[in-house]
């Protein structure tokens, strides 16, 4: 899936986190991947932001049960 997500005017990054992997729970993620704007809170239009692939979810279940 890796990408670029090209910003709206009054994007910030929580919205941005939610519409692009389906939760706001992945703003950090987000924000460590675009640390060069870090210091935007609401942006402009047309910043282009990387969109990195999810890293795969470790499973907590056994092995026989997977």
């Amino acid at each position: 899936m890796a990408s670029v997500y090209t910003t709206v005017a009054g994007d910030i990054w929580d919205k941005i986190a939610k519409e692009v992997y389906g939760s706001e729970t992945y703003t950090s993620f987000l924000m460590a991947n675009n640390q060069k704007y870090i210091n935007y809170f609401v942006f402009p239009a047309g910043v282009q932001l990387d969109i990195k692939d999810l890293p795969e979810e470790e499973s907590t279940l056994p092995e026989w049960r997977q």
